[in-house]
């Protein structure tokens, strides 16, 4: 993170409108986040470098799915866990060796994680040889891992259970980054969406969606999907920056990014003010910050491009039923969310020939309970899911605060 508390935001990015308009449907997922890395960082490698990170994070691809005539589905599940993370991290991890491999080099991830994170990067970090990672678990939290990922065992995983709540745990992690020089000495990192990198790896979502339904469309297009910590929101953002043809997000609305009574978005300064003495800490995915400063700089395409939909508790439910009756879609609590802000608008989108893209991030497995008692009915979950959140049992002590966790992190070859 840059000294003055902030975060990293692309410089430039290149008018990629001729390419957009010759992807189709023929077009590979890896193709495309190959010539959006290209274009992202310019001359730092060659095309052909830029590929094949891609190829190496991208064994999995979104999918797409048309409902019926004007509305589309974009499933971010399909990848290790079965959220849509793990084409972030992946990509950020494979980026990152590639990297490291050719300017040499080693790197540290520390995070916190409820539980998922460490499967997903025991698996994208296996057999790389310049990436480790420390994870901070609350006791008892440690899932989806085996005993080959340990790095006691010769893995590139170290996890560690620390005493207290998961505030007081992000406090500690914290504290570590606090520390300049330890952070520089020790090469440590974040795999949450405060590293730019990891955020850039969800751009790619969109040019690709695009690129499915380019030809069964014939007017604007539009994307709805949930809040979240606003990371997939601005890597939208930052795909119309490059020229990909977006009309708009239909997105609900939080504390922090409302509607005003005409329904512009508003960005409620309270929620969004980065001082000094409370900057945003890497352990907590910072885009807020980001859409600030978007928002800042092109408030009157934001009035006519974000649409903030207020949406309540019934009228989630009522969208995830209509969702599973209409079209035999599960939806978890998020994808619901987003439905029901299509429910309200869809309207004067399909009065104009518009067509919406319906982004579920994570599989409806994990939320099994609250489609039970939506639909009646449970999904299955994948074989992968499963083991992604078995339990696991460590033998290594509990620790309590950031001076162990730093004598953890100074074992680390």
């Amino acid at each position: 993170m840059p000294q003055d508390g902030g975060v990293y935001v692309p410089s430039s990015i290149e008018d990629l409108r001729r390419w957009i308009y010759y992807i189709d449907e023929k077009t590979t997922f890896t193709s495309i986040a190959g010539t959006i890395t290209s274009a992202l960082i310019n001359d730092e490698f060659s095309p052909i470098i830029c590929e094949s990170i891609a190829t190496q994070a991208f064994p999995f691809k979104p999918e797409v799915k048309q409902l019926d005539e004007k509305l589309f589905m974009m499933d971010l599940y399909t990848g290790y866990t079965g959220c849509h993370r793990d084409f972030g991290v992946s990509y950020l991890c494979s980026y990152l060796e590639k990297t490291l491999q050719l300017q040499g080099g080693q790197a540290l991830i520390l995070d916190y994680t409820d539980g998922e994170l460490g499967s997903l990067l025991a698996r994208v970090l296996k057999n790389k040889k310049h990436i480790k990672a420390v994870l901070v678990y609350q006791k008892g939290r440690v899932t989806g891992l085996s005993e080959s990922d340990l790095f006691w065992n010769g893995g590139n995983i170290y996890p560690v259970e620390m005493q207290g709540s998961e505030d007081y745990i992000k406090e500690q992690i914290s504290a570590i980054f606090k520390e300049d020089d330890f952070v520089k000495k020790h090469a440590i990192t974040v795999s949450n969406t405060t590293n730019v990198c990891r955020l850039l790896g969800q751009i790619f979502f969109f040019p690709y969606s695009f690129a499915q339904i380019k030809n069964k469309v014939d007017s604007d297009i539009y994307y709805a999907l949930d809040s979240g910590n606003y990371a997939t929101l601005m890597a939208g953002l930052y795909s119309w920056r490059f020229a990909l043809p977006v009309s708009g997000f239909f997105v609900p609305s939080t504390s922090s990014l409302c509607a005003d009574i005409n329904g512009s978005p508003v960005m409620l300064d309270e929620y969004t003010q980065n001082k000094q003495d409370d900057f945003a800490t890497p352990i907590n995915p910072a885009n807020l910050e980001r859409l600030k400063s978007f928002f800042n700089q092109n408030q009157l395409m934001m009035r006519n491009f974000v649409y903030p939909v207020n949406v309540n508790d019934k009228q989630r439910e009522l969208a995830a039923k209509e969702l599973y009756t209409k079209y035999k879609v599960f939806a978890d609590p998020e994808t619901a969310r987003a439905y029901a802000a299509i429910r309200e608008k869809a309207d004067s989108v399909y009065a104009d020939e518009g067509s919406i893209v319906l982004m579920a991030y994570n599989h409806p497995s994990l939320s099994a309970d609250y489609c039970r008692h939506v639909t009646g009915r449970t999904p299955d979950m994948p074989e992968n899911i499963r083991e992604a959140i078995k339990p696991f049992k460590m033998t290594e002590p509990v620790i309590s605060g950031a001076e162990e966790l730093k004598k953890i992190i100074q074992k680390i070859k």
